[in-house]
């Protein structure tokens, strides 16, 4: 529901017209990145089928791998980027602060992405 909801209301139009056709670097790059940053708004999985809509039936096989890299790497990023990131928080009998779990995000989630991205390029070129 959340999906056809917002797709309804234009995000997968806005989304069709910036997110890359061509397995570049930089558009893998673009791929991953606007897939990380929208797992962390919507969650993974709804933002992996809004992706997957906008981006049209028959997109390069590279471009949808940059997209699974995003909505797999980039939620830990944030508590709320995946249910399972929430689930284990859930049953950890100490789980880290939200600071300390930000922190952390900010520090490896961009240079994961970067570099399974950038691998990604390298084998698939």
């Amino acid at each position: 529901m959340v999906v056809a909801a917002v797709g309804a209301h234009g995000l997968t139009d806005a989304l069709a017209g910036f997110l890359p056709a061509a397995p570049t670097l930089v558009g893998l790059l673009t791929m991953a990145g606007v897939a990380a940053l929208l797992a962390n708004l919507l969650n993974n999985l709804p933002a992996t089928l809004v992706l997957l809509a906008a981006l049209g039936p028959a997109p390069a096989p590279a471009v949808v791998l940059a997209l699974l890299l995003g909505v797999n790497i980039g939620p830990n990023l944030t508590y709320v980027g995946s249910l399972a990131t929430l689930l284990w928080r859930r049953i950890l009998p100490a789980p880290p602060r939200l600071a300390t779990f930000s922190a952390l995000g900010l520090l490896t989630v961009p240079a994961c992405l970067a570099a399974a991205t950038t691998a990604l390029w390298l084998v698939s070129g």
